[in-house]
């Protein structure tokens, strides 16, 4: 058997020592009859109640040593691969042109969900962009911290955009690149940018030629369609949905007419080119294509393997709740009894 202590075994004893020092006291205390009566014991509760109360403790003690036998192993995948996700959060990417109306965020979401799932094991980085770059998440193997990110992104609020670039990450990717690479040579690096490729802008879109010296494979994802979609306005308040809508009335118009946000195929082919991965246009009708990874990153079994705990502290929070049942039916006895009591009181 082994044990996984929530706390330090030291601190538990700390805790529960004078908890069952006092309950064993009185214990001993019940057993001693009270003097000058016939019988009955010293205090109001029964030795056996007390017995079950020291079993509650040590109950409640075993319960948090998380007691465990071990259940066999289960293979780890610690790939040796770093892989950076650039998505564009500008007001464009609520665009509702993605699949029966869906908003191209939602295509976005699915696929991450996709690549974390093709590329088990990576470590994953979450760059947004809009009006300014932001490093979400940093890298980590925690792929329920990026896709938890992704669920709660919000784009950005509609009353402060004042135009964007599509490679104002430019910088941000190529540092964090630039670290992956300084801490851990060895390890390939993957980038996946995607975006709809609006340049909102009056100036050219910043380079990313910079990162392509970092970069093994990847791949650039466009959102969109050239007929366009409307987008919401986004207010970014308290209560906001997922997209940042909700307070929201409408859509964002120009010149009277709802503002449709088309995508730019060209921006995107460019990005891919000076990333040197490929290009894909996006659509909710069609997989994914991703690409292979990188050879260095195919040696899932190099880390070895994890055993398995097949956890038995439930066993123990059984037990405490059966002695818990004890006590509550203990205590509708004795108020039953004194309300019983206190009616023939009232009657004599």
């Amino acid at each position: 058997m082994i044990f996984q202590p929530v706390l330090n075994v030291f601190l538990l004893v700390l805790l529960f020592a004078p908890v069952v020092f006092l309950a064993g006291w009185m214990l001993v205390k019940s057993l001693r009859p009270v003097a000058g009566a016939s019988a009955g014991p010293a205090t109001g509760a029964s030795p056996i109640m007390w017995v079950l109360r020291l079993l509650m403790l040590l109950a409640c003690f075993m319960m948090l040593l998380r007691p465990g036998i071990p259940g066999g192993a289960t293979q780890t995948l610690a790939t040796e691969t770093d892989i950076v996700i650039v998505v564009d959060t500008t007001a464009s990417i609520v665009a509702e042109d993605w699949g029966d109306g869906q908003q191209r965020l939602d295509g976005v979401r699915q696929d991450v969900q996709s690549i974390v799932d093709e590329y088990p094991g990576a470590r994953f980085a979450l760059i947004t962009f809009d009006a300014s770059a932001e490093l979400r998440l940093p890298l980590t193997t925690d792929t329920t911290a990026l896709i938890s990110s992704l669920e709660i992104l919000h784009p950005e609020v509609t009353s402060q955009s004042r135009g964007s670039s599509i490679g104002i990450a430019n910088r941000m990717l190529k540092e964090t690149l630039a670290s992956a690479a300084e801490s851990a040579s060895d390890r390939s690096r993957m980038v996946f940018y995607l975006g709809d490729g609006e340049q909102t802008d009056s100036r050219d879109p910043e380079s990313f030629a910079g990162s392509a010296q970092y970069i093994d494979a990847g791949s650039v994802l466009g959102y969109g369609t050239s007929a366009g979609g409307p987008m919401k306005i986004t207010t970014g308040g308290f209560g906001s949905s997922t997209d940042g809508s909700a307070g929201a009335d409408g859509y964002i118009e120009y010149e009277g007419q709802p503002a449709m946000s088309v995508i730019d195929d060209a921006n995107l082919q460019t990005i891919a080119g000076d990333l040197g991965v490929s290009y894909q246009l996006r659509s909710a009708d069609t997989a994914i294509e991703l690409p292979e990874a990188p050879t260095a990153t195919k040696n899932y079994t190099e880390s070895g393997s994890v055993g398995n705990v097949i956890e038995l502290y439930w066993i123990f929070a059984l037990v405490m709740v059966a002695l818990l049942g004890v006590e509550l039916a203990r205590a509708t006895m004795l108020i039953t009894q004194m309300r019983g009591l206190a009616i023939r009181g009232g009657g004599a």
